[in-house]
């Protein structure tokens, strides 16, 4: 069975991605103590949560990019979002600046950005 139109994966895939960087978001500001449990103490609060306001902002506007069919904005905000995350995991887990855990992100960030290179058109 085809999707019902070329449009359906791609848009699905922003939607996942955007579900996934809201819920991301969301983790600290809802349980700060189960995610730096995960993620390791931080230093300043405020960044913290300033990270966690954009994943969500930026999950909610590639949500909203996809499903008013704007492929462009929904494809530029989940690549952007996923390159950023996977390069300061990259950079900063071998400085010992963060803990080995974001190693475990940035395979998720790897994974999305290899989803949208294998994305057809939209």
């Amino acid at each position: 069975m085809q999707p019902s139109s070329t449009t359906d994966a791609p848009a699905g895939l922003a939607v996942a991605q955007g579900v996934f960087n809201v819920v991301g978001g969301l983790w600290p500001l809802v349980s700060l103590r189960s995610f730096e449990w995960v993620f390791g103490p931080k230093r300043e609060r405020w960044l913290e949560y300033t990270v966690a306001g954009l994943l969500c902002t930026n999950g909610a506007a590639q949500i909203a990019a996809a499903r008013s069919g704007e492929p462009v904005a929904a494809r530029r905000i989940g690549q952007g979002t996923a390159l950023t995350l996977l390069a300061i995991d990259l950079v900063y887990v071998p400085q010992g600046r963060i803990r080995w855990t974001y190693l475990i992100d940035a395979a998720m960030e790897a994974g999305w950005l290899l989803a949208w290179r294998g994305a057809r058109r939209w």
